[in-house]
Parts: structure tokens; C-alpha cells; sequence
């Protein structure tokens, strides 16, 4: 499925993976509406060996996925900084454990960098973490801030998204109309 083919009505599953705590949000798209579904983290323990924490990854994630039925997922690309090149190693197994959910359940994956995340949020692509958090609680009418920044990045990337979809949507519907009124 390509951000062109999406519906008006969609479920979005945004993620933002990481091997300590990966946060989720679920939102609906109804008639251009956004509406919180489901938010939370799926936490492993640091004591725990790698193979042990990507399972608990695995199986929190793919409940979500099967008790929610998105229509798609979102994950923010991957940037790591060149002086911490573990943090990329450790995050790109988290990263692939779900992106192999994605693909055992059949959900078009899509991914976005922070800046454009930023950008689509706030209309600034260095916005801060806070100008994210209040503008992710206010477009979802939620009465306090989520308590995990992790869940707002996720929730951030699943309303990105919609925005996204909806402007390519609306591009495409331009060009048809301006290709049969030649």
C-alpha cells in the first residue's frame, strides 16, 4: 500500500523503538479527526540478556498490533549520532524486531525522519520536546501530557503521518482534476 492508495478512515500505529522502553500510539483518522485509541510503552529490563529483552519487544508490540488492527505503522528513521555507534547497533535490532512484525502482519510500514516530524507538528523542524508534547496533547484534546516522552514521539510520528497522507491525498486529487481539465 502506498500513501497515495490510503483512505480518509485509518488506524496508525506510531512507534518509537528503543531496547529500554519503546512507546506506542494508536490514533484514528476519521473524517480528517484524530482520536486517541491507545498509547502506552512496552518496557524490557536492563538486566536481562539482548536476545530476552528483543522477545519482550516482539510479543508486546505484536499484541498491540493483533488487539488494534492498524492499518499501518510508522517508525522514525534511524539517525545515530557517528560517536555513539553501539546505540545504532542496539537500536536497529529493536528497530528490525518490529519491522518484522510489520511484515508477518501484513501493515505498510512507513518511516519519517525527526526534523520532518518536527516540521509537521509544530511547523519547525528544530522544534524541542516540549513543543512536541504540547502540541501532540492539544491535536489529540488530552487533558495532560503523556507521561513517557516515548509515547509522545510515537504518537508525534502516527499524527505526522495522517498530516502526510492526507496533503499527498489532496496533491494527488489536484492532479487528476488539472490533468482532465487540460
Amino acid at each position: 500500500m502506498t500513501v497515495d492508495s490510503i483512505v480518509n478512515d485509518m488506524r496508525i500505529l506510531g512507534i518509537d523503538p528503543a531496547l529500554s522502553i519503546t512507546g506506542y500510539g494508536v490514533i484514528d483518522q476519521i473524517h480528517s479527526r484524530l482520536h486517541l485509541v491507545e498509547a502506552g510503552i512496552v518496557k524490557t529490563k536492563s538486566n536481562f540478556p539482548l536476545p530476552a529483552r528483543l522477545e519482550e519487544i516482539y510479543k508486546g508490540i505484536f499484541k498491540i498490533v493483533k488487539n488494534l488492527a492498524p492499518d499501518c505503522m510508522i517508525l522514525e528513521k534511524l539517525y545515530v549520532h557517528y560517536r555513539h555507534p553501539t546505540t545504532a547497533y542496539v537500536l536497529g535490532q529493536a528497530r528490525g524486531i518490529i519491522c518484522l512484525i510489520s511484515a508477518e502482519a501484513n501493515l505498510s510500514l512507513f518511516e519519517y525522519g525527526a526534523t520532518r516530524v518536527k516540521k509537521v507538528i509544530v511547523g519547525r523542524g528544530l522544534a524541542s520536546k516540549t513543543q512536541i508534547q504540547r502540541m501532540v496533547t492539544g491535536i489529540l484534546g488530552l487533558t495532560k501530557l503523556p507521561k513517557y516522552q516515548d509515547v509522545t514521539d510515537a504518537l508525534a510520528l502516527a499524527i505526522a503521518h495522517s498530516y502526510i497522507a492526507k496533503s499527498k491525498r489532496h496533491l494527488n486529487k489536484t492532479k487528476q482534476f488539472n490533468t482532465v481539465n487540460l
